[in-house]
């Protein structure tokens, strides 16, 4: 009888931390929501001067092209649904480091005081290096790729049907676009490279963990550069410009990779090395399991 007690305790003893953590968990998600929902809140009354900000790209190529940057709605919702979009994308990057606040609170407490300071760098670097690769979409890939998509038109400057030999029934085609269909894009634009700025952090993160090596990511370059070219004709539209700066700099980033990888492989031994806990056989064995992958 007392066994069964005994085991009913210990039962009882295991779940209660998960509960504990299972609340935790639900209160660090409600916060989070909170901060997402304020922002988007707030983002939602000047939904306006936001979208006017994220044309701007548009509106500077069609300035040099002596054309107005006019977008449209084709349908009665759609203003609304574009200050609902634009709401959502800012009030993510204003309730961003609140969520990320809550994700360290939630997960600090179960980590020793020398994995939060190997954590804690990570944390920082991931919103950083997003905000990198959303700047350089916005202010470098962006004006590129509406330059090239608007070489397109067959419009003249004051205003005239283009009639040459390439367009002999004087036919004019000119840009009347939709604002939703361009926040689509460039939200994609944004989201596409600051996304793909994370390798280097994430990389970086399964290095720390063992997950990866320096050798092994040199090993598997040239399947990374397979992946890279699909991942550049996924994420991007249909023309060369933008998917050749994506691979480039997203293969960039694969190169540094492996230099921050190996950065973490050589603090590893050194600290290993302090400790007297470093094997010259060990590292051969890790060596042989890369080379055999």
């Amino acid at each position: 009888m007392s066994t069964g007690d005994s085991t009913g305790d210990e039962i009882e003893d295991s779940a209660a931390p998960l509960i504990e953590h299972l609340t935790e968990l639900r209160t660090r998600l409600i916060r989070s929501v909170i901060a997402f929902l304020v922002g988007m809140v707030i983002c939602f009354t000047v939904a306006t001067p936001i979208f006017n900000f994220l044309t701007d790209p548009l509106c500077q190529v069609l300035a040099e092209r002596g054309q107005d940057c006019d977008l449209i709605f084709i349908s009665p919702q759609e203003g609304f649904f574009v200050a609902v979009k634009v709401s959502l994308l800012g009030g993510f990057a204003l309730a961003f480091p609140a969520i990320a606040h809550q994700m360290w609170r939630f997960v600090a407490p179960g980590l020793y005081r020398s994995e939060q300071g190997a954590f804690l760098p990570f944390l920082v670097a991931s919103p950083f290096m997003f905000f990198l690769g959303a700047a350089f979409a916005f202010y470098v890939v962006t004006p590129l790729a509406y330059d090239f998509f608007l070489g397109f038109q067959q419009f003249g400057q004051a205003g005239e049907a283009v009639v040459d030999e390439q367009v002999s029934q004087g036919l004019s085609v000119v840009f009347q676009g939709s604002a939703q269909e361009y926040l689509n894009l460039t939200i994609k634009f944004i989201l596409a490279f600051g996304l793909c700025f994370q390798l280097p952090v994430l990389l970086t993160l399964m290095g720390k963990a063992g997950l990866v090596s320096a050798p092994g990511l040199r090993q598997v370059r040239k399947y990374a550069v397979v992946g890279i070219l699909a991942l550049a004709a996924l994420v991007t539209p249909p023309d060369v410009i933008t998917q050749v700066i994506l691979f480039v700099v997203v293969y960039g980033l694969y190169e540094v990779s492996i230099q921050l990888v190996a950065r973490v492989e050589r603090k590893r031994e050194e600290r290993l090395r302090a400790e007297g806990l470093w094997f010259e056989d060990d590292a051969d064995d890790d060596a042989g399991e890369d080379a055999d992958r």
